[in-house]
C-alpha cells in the first residue's frame, strides 16, 4: 500500500483558505503529512504576501512540503528582476497588472500601490524596497514537477508525447491546449491546477485541483494513494473518481 500524498490547488493569495485546507490535511494524515502545493501562490486574492511567508516558513521549518512553481509566481518573479519583464505567454494588451491577472493585488499585499496613475518604474522601485529577498529566493528555487507513487504533480500540465526531461518550462506552467483535450493515458496520473474548474475533477489520465480560490471559490485539498484519490472535506474524504 502506498503512503498517502496530499495536494493543494491554486491558492492565489487566500491565506485563510490555505490554513483551512492544511487543517483538513492534518486531521486526515497528521502533522507530518506529505503535501505538494501546485503553484500560483500569488495574485487575485487579498494576501499573497502572507501566503508566501507562510509557505516559506513551513519549508524552512522542515515541513514535508513540496511547493511547485506556477505561472503567476513566475510573473511576480519576472517583475521583480532588475529590469522587469512581462511573460510573453500573456495575450496582447495584458501584463501582470491587468485586472484579470492580479499583480495589483499582490503589490497591495506588500503595501504598494499599483494603480493606473503610477508608472511601472515607480511601482518597481517600491517593490524592490518592500518585497523581502527571502520571498523572491523562495519563488526562484521552486521546482517544476514532483513524481511519487506513479503520480506526476505539475502546475499546468505536460506536452503529451514528450519525455519529462525534455518538457519546456513554459508548458509546465502555462499549457492548456494539447493537454486538457488529450484523452490518452500518460506515463503517470497527472495532478495539476492552472485551469479553473467548478470543482476538483478526475479525467482518467489527469486530475485538476484548481477550483477557483483566486475568484473566491473554495480551495481544494486532495489525497492520493497509488491510483486512488479523494477530496478532503470538513467531514473527511470524498471519493474523486473518473
Amino acid at each position: 500500500m502506498n503512503d498517502p500524498i496530499y495536494a493543494i490547488g491554486d491558492i492565489h493569495g487566500q491565506l485563510e483558505m490555505l490554513q483551512h485546507a492544511l487543517e483538513k490535511i492534518e486531521r486526515d494524515g497528521g502533522p507530518n503529512a506529505k503535501i505538494v502545493f501546485l503553484g500560483d501562490y500569488v495574485d487575485r486574492g487579498p494576501n499573497s504576501q502572507g501566503v508566501i511567508e507562510y509557505l516559506a516558513n513551513g519549508v524552512d521549518a522542515g515541513k514535508n512540503w513540496t511547493c511547485l512553481l506556477g505561472n503567476h509566481d513566475r510573473m511576480f518573479s519576472m517583475f521583480m528582476e532588475d529590469y522587469p519583464r512581462t511573460d510573453y505567454r500573456l495575450k496582447p494588451g495584458y501584463d501582470w497588472f491587468h485586472e484579470r491577472i492580479g499583480g495589483v493585488e499582490t503589490m497591495a499585499s506588500y503595501g504598494i500601490e499599483a494603480d493606473q496613475d503610477r508608472r511601472i518604474f515607480q511601482i518597481h522601485e517600491d517593490a524592490k524596497a518592500s518585497v523581502p529577498q527571502d520571498h523572491l529566493d523562495f519563488i526562484n528555487k521552486l521546482p517544476l514537477t514532483h513524481i511519487e507513487n506513479g503520480t506526476l504533480f505539475v502546475h499546468a500540465g505536460i506536452r503529451p508525447g514528450v519525455a519529462l526531461e525534455q518538457q519546456e518550462e513554459d508548458d509546465l506552467v502555462w499549457i492548456r491546449e494539447g493537454f486538457l483535450d488529450d484523452p490518452q493515458p500518460h506515463d503517470w496520473l497527472v495532478v495539476h491546477g492552472h485551469t479553473t474548474v467548478p470543482a476538483a475533477t478526475h479525467y482518467g489520465n489527469r486530475v485538476n485541483l484548481d477550483s477557483g480560490a483566486g475568484y473566491g471559490d473554495p480551495l481544494t485539498a486532495a489525497v492520493f494513494e497509488g491510483q486512488e484519490s479523494w477530496v478532503l472535506t470538513d467531514k473527511g474524504r470524498a471519493p474523486l473518481k473518473p
